[in-house]
């Protein structure tokens, strides 16, 4: 009597969770950066501390934002869509990091088939 040998279970591709801890390290280092390039420009005082620089109100251009996320990118392996930057800007860093992450999120999920 031959016995059967049974195929190993064929099981759907690995996808790595969502690299959020990296992204928003990253997105709020170059936000800070703008953030000071700008006040230097225009003679403002920020306050001594990174977490103080980014609840400071500020306000950052949507075309500084789009501009920053190449440096995600690499980090997501996608290009991402100018769209998940809210048009107008943000007021301050904490609020660009709040609501870009779930759209950066959002579209890495539509792209890459991620949880």
């Amino acid at each position: 009597m031959a016995t059967a040998t049974l195929a190993p279970p064929i099981s759907a591709p690995v996808v790595a969770p969502f690299p959020s801890a990296a992204v928003a390290k990253d997105l709020r280092s170059e936000l800070i950066k703008a953030v000071k390039a700008e006040a230097s420009i225009k003679g403002v005082a920020l306050p001594p501390t990174l977490p103080a620089i980014g609840s400071t109100p500020f306000q950052i251009d949507s075309l500084v934002v789009v501009s920053i996320l190449c440096v995600v990118e690499p980090i997501l392996g996608i290009e991402l869509p100018d769209s998940v930057v809210r048009t107008g800007g943000y007021g301050s860093v904490d609020q660009a990091l709040t609501q870009l992450l779930p759209r950066i999120e959002a579209c890495w999920k539509k792209r890459k088939g991620g949880k």
